[in-house]
């Protein structure tokens, strides 16, 4: 009697997992099935020409994703090359440099970044670091690359304060604790012998990070990274105050422009119609970019951890 109990409860339990498992697929599935019948409209009007559209005119009824896509994509950009090579430092630092009295103070300080709503960031990137950025930084930074090739192109403009070199940073610095609580914790992970042993063949610092610490944690540091570009792409909030929210490709990284998500926000609520649909269509777009951003860093995750172990 007894065994029949533990036998149905074991098999309760192995279904009711199971459920639960698959509730996630049936979730994601119900949210991309509610993506495209709301954008069916705007499908059907643009097809893919919605893609590499520029206009955004609602007063015309007419609608394209370019803008925000390349808003999206090149604040998410500007995020993670500021933000790993940062992120990095600090991971290095509290695991190989930090005094052990400074690191639970100094871990929990970058932690506490991410208990902070975005909202509160872009009110700080808007109110604060905007008007100090477009006095006294960006007007520098235009006057030095001025007619420099290509680089007087990509740092030009006027100095507007907001814009998409602005939203990128703000990215940053939401994004740093995540990535440097990856990396801290996939470097604390590397075996001390390891380390020992270069320090006793006379590596310096830097060549036992690059040469054993990197290498143990190349797929753990990938997979940070990677988090901290889905966190990038999705934000909304802090993208919002500081982009300029403006329907036009950028001119140089400086320029006002706009995303998905901060379109999404500035214009849902008033939306109706076929604004609605390609709302909704931006809203499958950005989804799509995710999954595959997601998927591409899994297999490559899978690659690397494949290949460990090899030598090449």
């Amino acid at each position: 009697m007894k065994n029949n109990r533990n036998a149905f409860l074991d098999a309760l339990f192995k279904n009711l997992t199971r459920t639960f498992a698959f509730f996630v697929f049936i979730l994601l599935g119900a949210i991309m099935v509610s993506l495209i019948y709301g954008s069916r409209e705007s499908i059907a009007e643009y097809g893919l020409a919605f893609l590499w559209t520029n206009d955004w005119d609602p007063v015309q009824n007419v609608y394209g994703a370019l803008v925000p896509i390349m808003g999206t994509l090149l604040t998410s950009l500007i995020a993670l090359a500021i933000a790993v090579p940062v992120s990095f430092g600090i991971a290095m630092f509290l695991t190989e440099l930090s005094p052990v009295w400074l690191r639970r103070p100094l871990g929990t300080a970058i932690e506490m970044l991410a208990a902070i709503p975005s909202i509160i960031y872009g009110m700080w990137g808007l109110f604060v670091f905007v008007p100090i950025f477009q006095q006294y930084i960006q007007p520098h930074i235009i006057d030095a690359f001025e007619g420099v090739p290509v680089l007087g192109d990509i740092f030009g403009g006027p100095p507007f304060g907001i814009g998409v070199f602005t939203a990128g940073l703000i990215l940053s610095i939401m994004v740093i604790p995540f990535i440097t609580a990856v990396m801290r914790d996939v470097f604390e992970l590397v075996p001390s012998m390891l380390k020992e042993s270069a320090y006793g063949l006379g590596s310096t610092t830097w060549e036992v990070v690059w040469k054993v610490v990197l290498p143990y944690t190349k797929t753990g540091v990938i997979g940070g990274i990677m988090l901290g570009l889905g966190r990038a792409l999705g934000e909304t909030m802090a993208v919002t105050f500081v982009i300029g929210n403006a329907f036009t490709l950028p001119a140089s990284i400086f320029s006002p422009s706009n995303s998905i998500a901060s379109a999404l926000a500035n214009e849902f609520n008033e939306a109706g119609g076929m604004q609605k649909s390609a709302l909704l269509e931006l809203g499958l777009i950005l989804f799509l970019i995710t999954t595959v951003v997601l998927a591409l860093s899994k297999l490559l995750l899978l690659r690397l951890a494949k290949g460990e172990g090899t030598s090449h």
